[in-house]
């Protein structure tokens, strides 16, 4: 109760917004998924399938609304790294796989595992926590002062480690592993998912300060910040769809989504210094509360082709079946991956 009393008196408005940006965002995500589903579904009724290469469902209205309500989620979450810290946005990502299982066994009337609804519990349990204890947003009044941030040694040195290792993966692990090996896709991945990040987030502020009458559109930081952006989301696409094609998808996402999400807090630490208004006791909790998360993101994937006291082998050989005639696949998708998300 302390801690909730602390959280309402004190938390900055900007995390307010941000909070209530990302959980919008996931609302719309994981919604889109079940309406997009329905509509392949009705287009397929009547025409090719999708996986048959038809493509009848762009003339389905019901694919429309899905596909408007995924771009809404998408633009929320940008707008939600402008005004809170990415150690809060971030880990509320796993909160769209909830709304996906939730809607899917209602209105597909997909089963839901035992455990797959202790997973949801905890990650509304440790997005609770992270929440409750999450640092109050850094006041910038420009762009240079992001760049400034951007430009110490730490973060200098981070990003130098980290496109290290990218070139290291690209042109000596990729070529001889990437088709064996989950990690150096995957690698490749979230390494330049946690800088565009970064760089999404100095977008927005610059965007926000000028909609509010700044305008940062003048500082050439800003351009260079929109070059990152396009430069790391086109390497991401590159290479998640090298992963998803080369791998099975309920491996990928829980490993893209634990790998994404660290690296992109551990950035945000380094870059704006979150842990520097923090005390250790609310460090701590925020990381039990991501630990907590990512539990249950991995019980929930884990655990989705199963009803209570069956193993569903028969059911999930139908199901593979109807899934690669219609070309989507039915089972409840993490958000960052089934959308082509690159920014958690």
């Amino acid at each position: 109760m302390a801690a909730v009393r602390r959280w309402s008196e004190g938390m900055s408005s900007d995390n307010v917004k941000g909070l209530v940006l990302a959980l919008s965002s996931s609302l719309f995500i994981g919604a889109s998924f079940i309406v997009k589903k329905k509509g392949l579904k009705k287009a397929g009724a009547s025409g090719i399938r999708a996986g048959s290469g038809g493509y009848s469902y762009l003339l389905e209205p019901l694919w429309w609304v899905g596909m408007i309500t995924m771009v809404v989620g998408e633009i929320a979450n940008f707008a939600a790294y402008a005004f809170a810290p990415a150690i809060l946005v971030t880990p509320l990502g796993a909160l769209s796989i909830i709304i996906s299982a939730a809607l899917a066994h209602i209105i597909l009337r997909e089963k839901l595992h035992t455990f797959g609804i202790l997973g949801c519990v905890l990650c509304v349990v440790g997005s609770t926590a992270i929440v409750l204890h999450a640092p109050p947003e850094r006041q910038i009044e420009s762009v240079t002062e992001v760049w400034d941030l951007a430009t110490e040694p730490g973060f200098l040195f981070y990003a130098l480690l980290v496109l290290t290792a990218v070139f290291i993966l690209i042109f000596h692990f990729v070529p001889q592993y990437g088709q064996s090996h989950i990690m150096v896709y995957i690698g490749v991945c979230s390494l330049v998912g946690s800088i565009s990040v970064m760089s999404v987030k100095a977008l927005g502020i610059a965007l926000k300060l000028t909609f509010s009458g700044m305008n940062q559109l003048v500082y050439p930081q800003t351009w260079a910040f929109t070059l990152v952006v396009v430069t790391c989301v086109v390497t991401q696409m590159n290479y998640l769809n090298k992963a998803l094609d080369a791998f099975n998808t309920a491996v990928v996402s829980p490993i893209y989504y634990v790998m994404f999400t660290t690296l992109t807090i551990l950035a945000s630490v380094i870059m704006f210094k979150d842990w520097d208004r923090q005390n250790p006791t609310q460090i701590i909790t925020e990381m039990c509360g991501f630990v907590t998360i990512l539990s249950g993101t991995f019980l929930l994937h884990k655990t989705k082709d199963m009803v209570d006291g069956t193993s569903l082998t028969s059911m999930s050989m139908r199901q593979l079946k109807h899934e690669e005639e219609d070309g989507f696949d039915e089972s409840i998708p993490l958000k960052r991956q089934d959308s082509l998300r690159i920014i958690p």
